[in-house]
């Protein structure tokens, strides 16, 4: 189905129905978003664990920062 029929079909619907619609594709969106980060995460994890050259600068995470203007 196009996506023009889909809001054609949508604007047939009671507001009630319109806004659970909108509420599971938010929640479809959210859950395919975390699939592809963890899919990322794990990926990298160990890469981040053994390569100490991408982790270097980890090590100026606890000193105060300045913003200069």
């Amino acid at each position: 189905m196009a996506t023009a029929n889909i809001i054609r079909e949508l604007e047939r619907l009671p507001l009630t129905d319109r806004l659970l619609v909108i509420e599971r594709t938010v929640k479809s969106i959210r859950t395919e978003k975390e699939k592809v980060l963890k899919h990322a995460v794990d990926s990298l994890y160990d890469d981040y664990k053994t390569d100490k050259g991408l982790t270097a600068f980890t090590q100026l995470d606890t000193e105060p920062f300045y913003e200069t203007r």
